[in-house]
């Protein structure tokens, strides 16, 4: 069945909820282990029925947030899914109380229970209507982002379709397009402060509720860190300041020299070689039908799903008007069919957003085989390995795509991957000061955030430019306002990716068994459980982030920059 054949129907929360509480009840009265699985059967159809519904219309709420019946049907979700969190909660209850514990956990793994012990602990009917404030806060954001409407170049441009003029040859295009999209954010400055501070005043009201003395530690709850805290993010941040940030002023002074300029200003950060930043070699259409050559390269079960996602419609990939920002891939347990959204624009980002969600789709659906949803993708740092690494295993069939561009866009993805990091532990860092101290006033905080650039991005010169120089930057990353916490996840798996890049130059068919292997592993085991299994080293272990950089530092003294510059 095809995407456009999928129907939704808003669900019917008064029955589902009268439906729930009879098959949790039937859970809890049933008297053996194997009555208890039964029962589970229809709690996961219950959950996969509503699920499903809440994600299709998220997803076609996003594609065009003007339609005002999605509109309407986003706006019914963010209501209920905080009703529906309690159904689940009451299950997870009544399965961490088990007095068949022990046998469940020998067919399902302790996992299972160490999630559902942490969901009963972040849910409490006592916050039900903040956590429909929570959502609806989060959903003004995206509208205010989905709003832009910037004139440049004789038409009408989102953010997301602004972007090449972003990466242009030409210095003035880039910086006045750079500009045009800052003032966009600037114009909306005290609306993004106020949603930000409603939602910081909020989530901490939540956490005092739910009996924890900070958000922080609410938020690595519903995060689902079962093995890691913030004390250990902690000490990967400060690998990243002392290892990867020197690197990454060496690459930009390299990247200053290799473009030719006297000073290096923000504007210039995304142009990467004289002879312009690498680009596909087609449109849409076209890098989707040459992506089919590179996953059946990587693998014949790669080159299956890609064939099945593209035929079956589940790919939303050209920006346009009314389009929400960003990218995401999600789940539709009742099709059994992951779903791709993103923004393309013509830049290289267009292959390296689609080889990441395509890195995510593979997973979702390798692991459809788990039972319980709880499963069917872990939490959000160990999905992040299968999204990033499938960017690096898809190296060497890059030709396909980029053609006479193909060792520009290698460099520039692998050294870009490292530069990543220390903004991504800024974004973290950030994220704990605001809510350790949730009464900073909003020019506190952007100065907070201003004071973590110099830190790990010293190399940043906004040329003046007062919204930047104030600490407005901060403001376009939609992780901050919608998914608390969740972006050092992307840095921790990143260093797993590398892992992943160099390990393939050694054995690639080893390698991407193992990659393989992850995937179906799901959700089914923690983190640093799951960097274990696939052969990899801890982000938090000691010599993990050196080992990493070293083999970079190694590639980078082998490259002849001096090919970038013809053409």
């Amino acid at each position: 069945m095809k995407f456009s054949e999928f129907t939704y129907e808003r669900p019917d929360v008064t029955s589902l909820k009268t439906e729930f509480e009879e098959a949790v009840k039937v859970f809890k009265e049933a008297r053996s282990a194997d009555e208890q699985n039964e029962a589970m059967k229809k709690v996961v159809a219950l959950r996969n029925r509503f699920e499903s519904k809440a994600r299709l219309a998220k997803i076609r709420h996003t594609i065009n947030t003007e339609d005002v019946f999605y509109k309407e049907e986003q706006a019914f979700m963010d209501d209920n899914l905080p009703v529906y969190q309690g159904m689940v909660t009451a299950f997870h209850e009544a399965l961490v109380q088990s007095p068949f514990k022990d046998e469940l956990e020998r067919k399902w793994g302790s996992q299972l229970f160490r999630l559902a012990e942490l969901k009963v602990k972040t849910y409490s009917e006592d916050v039900l209507e903040d956590l429909k404030q929570e959502n609806k806060l989060s959903s003004e954001y995206v509208k205010v982002m989905a709003s832009a409407k910037i004139e440049f170049d004789g038409k009408e441009l989102n953010l997301a379709q602004l972007s090449p003029y972003v990466q242009s040859a030409d210095r003035e295009t880039r910086k006045a397009a750079s500009i045009a999209a800052n003032a966009f954010l600037s114009s909306n400055q005290e609306k993004f402060d106020s949603i930000y501070d409603e939602l910081v005043k909020l989530r901490t009201g939540i956490a005092k509720k739910l009996g924890y003395s900070t958000f922080t530690e609410l938020a690595y709850d519903r995060m689902g860190r079962t093995d890691y805290n913030a004390a250990d993010v902690k000490v990967f941040r400060e690998q990243v300041k002392d290892i990867i940030v020197p690197l990454c002023t060496k690459l930009k002074k390299r990247q200053q020299k290799r473009i030719g300029l006297h000073e290096f200003k923000f504007y210039d950060e995304p142009f990467c070689f004289t002879t312009g930043n690498p680009k596909p070699q087609g449109d849409a259409e076209w890098i989707v039908n040459q992506s089919k050559q590179v996953f059946s390269g990587l693998s014949q079960e790669t080159g299956a799903f890609f064939n099945y996602m593209a035929e079956d419609e589940l790919m939303d990939l050209e920006s346009k008007s009314g389009k929400a920002p960003g990218g995401y891939c999600t789940y539709l347990q009742d099709y059994t069919a992951p779903f791709i959204f993103t923004n393309f624009n013509g830049s290289d980002n267009d292959v390296r957003v689609l080889l990441h969600e395509i890195g995510h789709a593979f997973q979702m659906y390798t692991s459809r085989v788990f039972e319980v949803p709880e499963y069917q993708f872990p939490t959000l740092e160990a999905c992040e390995i299968h999204s990033m690494s499938m960017e690096f295993l898809t190296y060497p069939w890059m030709d396909k795509l980029f053609g006479k561009d193909t060792e520009k866009y290698l460099y520039s993805h692998l050294t870009g991957a490292v530069e990543f990091i220390p903004y991504g532990v800024a974004v973290d860092e950030f994220q704990h000061f605001v809510y350790d101290n949730p009464d900073a006033s909003a020019s506190e905080r952007r100065s907070k955030w201003r004071d973590l650039e110099k830190t790990y991005l010293p190399h940043r010169d906004y040329d003046g430019l007062e919204y930047l120089e104030n600490g407005g930057f901060w403001h376009r990353q939609g992780h901050i306002f919608r998914s608390p916490f969740y972006y050092i996840d992307y840095t921790l798996a990143q260093i797993c990716a590398l892992q992943f890049w160099k390990r393939a130059g050694e054995d690639s068919e080893r390698a991407w068994e193992d990659y393989f292997a992850l995937c179906q592993k799901g959700g089914s085991l923690p983190f640093t459980k799951l960097v274990e299994e696939a052969g990899l080293i801890s982000p938090f272990e000691k010599g993990c982030v050196a080992s990493v950089v070293g083999e970079v530092e190694k590639f980078i003294a082998t490259v002849d920059e001096e090919q970038f510059a013809r053409a």
